[in-house]
């Protein structure tokens, strides 16, 4: 009776399955403490009971799912994700890894400490499969053998020389990251960095809290908890990460921005924006990822529907007027703006941008950054260019009075133009523009083609199903009903292949060209509805009938598309 309230966890569920009695329990689980090793390791090695019956106690009692290491190919095991001396002092086997998450083989379904620390030493999310204990440390060994031929310092050459390609030169003097006391930071950082890239991750989040400190990815526009480090390493994480991008480390009260350039091999190489914000309980870092590969997808695979993109190579191929793109933050206006710059990027243009900051650098194209603290905003850099003789002209975002004013000067001055605001559909570009002050004239005349668009997820070609709706709710979701019957609707699934049973993301868009109609109503200062209603009368989509559509192509699901767009 004494002895039952001092059996925990493993100890005690042996005792109920009948494996052992208590008094030999309770002596096996103090012996084991002892001794430092664990309690299936103690009775496995004493013959007190056997491996086998062991495990399989321990995954019916703990709902661990019980493996056999013969099942695993060696081959494919990750040999870099996990040290030695991690595997070693928690007696586990890294055995597969699925997209974000590993799986690793302990014999004790009760060292939660394993998983925590192998979580936070690789960012993975980590699952626990059970295995025999005189199995598992044979493969142990087998494993390390292997690793031990050249593997192991493969890992470490990639890590650090990430290091060395991001550190700006000149500038890391001293510091943070540098000592031994620091290396696990560093490494720490540097996958992440890794994995982001890796996972094709738009942006990077590393975020203090009074008692907990967590990375998150944004992955396809949804933002995912990746680790939890702990709470003590914020300050030196977040110096590491300063020191990287060439920040004042000693500056802890103001935003900063920076830079870090990561080369991934001879001929590739990966920009991150850094901004630093002072939070309640510390620094909070975010890392935009800047792919210059992205502008140079091309038109045809970012989603514009066959009309669409008609109408915007048409504008494109104007000698002057003004082609504005619209959206919300993280909507993909960037890239479609750059698109259409390296379409005319040629030998014989003048191509002038303005940016704050400039995120993609494009060979053959003059670009500023604007810096307000040194006099160089918008305005002072639309003024500057039109001295230089341009053809060509992008501004970052129109955000004031003054800066669309010149830029429609230029546009109605035998320049094209192109710009961004932030507003919610093309109607409504045109009245934010009248609100700022810009003429009705100027607007009508000057205005050659909106874009109005957001970022949908696609669905996972791997592990989309069809799903039956009826007919009735189609219609209400605004499908066109001559159309029903025609098409098939496509749900998530969620694979090895995927994010939840998404991967990638298209462009949805709304394209509108400036007709002598809509002139007519934008002269007669009509509102946004009037407007958008002129617009459907030309046969423009609105954003919502343009991602229908991609749902009826089976390109996204319904609930992306009501996600990304409003009736």
């Amino acid at each position: 009776m004494s002895e039952a309230p001092m059996l925990t966890g493993l100890a005690r569920q042996l005792v109920n399955a009948d494996l052992l009695d208590e008094r030999a329990a309770a002596q096996a689980q103090a012996q084991a403490l002892r001794n430092k090793i664990p309690l299936v390791s103690y009775l496995v090695q004493n013959k007190l009971a056997s491996s086998r019956a062991v495990a399989e106690i321990a995954s019916e009692q703990f709902g661990v799912p019980l493996c056999d290491l013969k099942a695993i190919d060696k081959d494919s095991q990750p040999h870099e994700l996990v040290s030695e001396k991690l595997c070693r002092q928690h007696r586990v086997l890294p055995l597969y890894r699925r997209g974000n998450k590993l799986f690793v083989a302990l014999s004790d379904p009760t060292n939660h400490q394993a998983v925590t620390d192998i979580q936070f030493s690789t960012g993975l999310s980590t699952e626990a499969l059970l295995v025999e204990d005189d199995k598992l440390g044979d493969a142990i060994d087998k494993f390390f053998e292997a690793a031990n031929s050249g593997m192991e310092e493969l890992a470490d050459v990639d890590l650090d020389g990430i290091d060395v390609q991001a550190v700006d030169d000149g500038k890391d003097d001293g510091v943070a990251g540098e000592s031994a006391d620091d290396a696990p930071v560093v490494r720490f950082v540097n996958k992440m960095l890794l994995d982001a890239i890796r996972g094709g991750s738009s942006d990077l989040h590393f975020e203090p809290y009074e008692k907990t400190y967590r990375v998150r990815f944004r992955t396809d526009g949804i933002l995912q908890e990746i680790a939890r480090p702990p709470i003590q390493l914020a300050p030196r994480i977040s110096a590491r990460l300063k020191v990287m991008a060439a920040l004042d480390i000693s500056e802890r009260r103001r935003p900063q921005d920076g830079r870090i350039k990561m080369r991934i091999s001879k001929t590739k190489s990966i920009d991150f924006r850094v901004s630093t914000c002072p939070t309640l309980w510390g620094e909070k870092i975010v890392m935009r990822i800047l792919d210059p590969s992205s502008a140079q997808m091309g038109i045809d695979a970012l989603g514009y529907e066959p009309g669409q993109k008609d109408l915007y190579m048409a504008a494109l191929k104007q000698p002057q007027g003004m082609i504005l793109v619209t959206g919300p933050t993280g909507s993909g206006k960037t890239v479609s703006l750059y698109t259409g710059l390296n379409i005319l990027n040629t030998v014989d243009v003048n191509i002038s941008t303005a940016e704050d900051p400039v995120e993609i650098n494009l060979e053959g194209i003059n670009q500023v950054n604007v810096n307000p603290k040194q006099g160089m905003d918008f305005t002072a850099a639309l003024r500057a260019f039109l001295r230089q003789d341009p053809d060509i002209i992008m501004v970052g975002e129109i955000r004031d009075l003054d800066t669309a004013s010149i830029a429609i000067k230029a546009a109605q001055t035998g320049h094209m133009v192109m710009s961004t605001l932030h507003t919610n559909s093309a109607a409504e570009t045109l009245t934010r523009l009248r609100n700022m002050g810009v003429p009705s004239f100027n607007i009508a005349t000057s205005v050659s083609l909106i874009i109005a668009q957001r970022l949908a997820r696609k669905l996972c070609s791997h592990c989309k199903k069809e799903v039956q709706i009826p007919h009735e709710a189609l219609l209400e979701e605004g499908f066109p009903q001559e159309q029903l019957g025609s098409f098939k609707i496509y749900r998530p699934v969620g694979c090895e292949n995927c994010n939840g049973g998404y991967k990638g993301r298209i462009g949805i868009y709304e394209v509108v060209k400036n007709t002598p109609a809509l002139q007519r109503i934008i002269m007669e200062e009509g509102n946004s509805i009037d407007i958008s209603a002129q617009m459907r009368k030309d046969g423009f989509n609105d954003l919502r009938t343009s991602a229908l559509l991609k749902a009826m192509q089976g390109i996204t699901s319904l609930e992306e598309v009501n996600r990304v767009t409003k009736d």
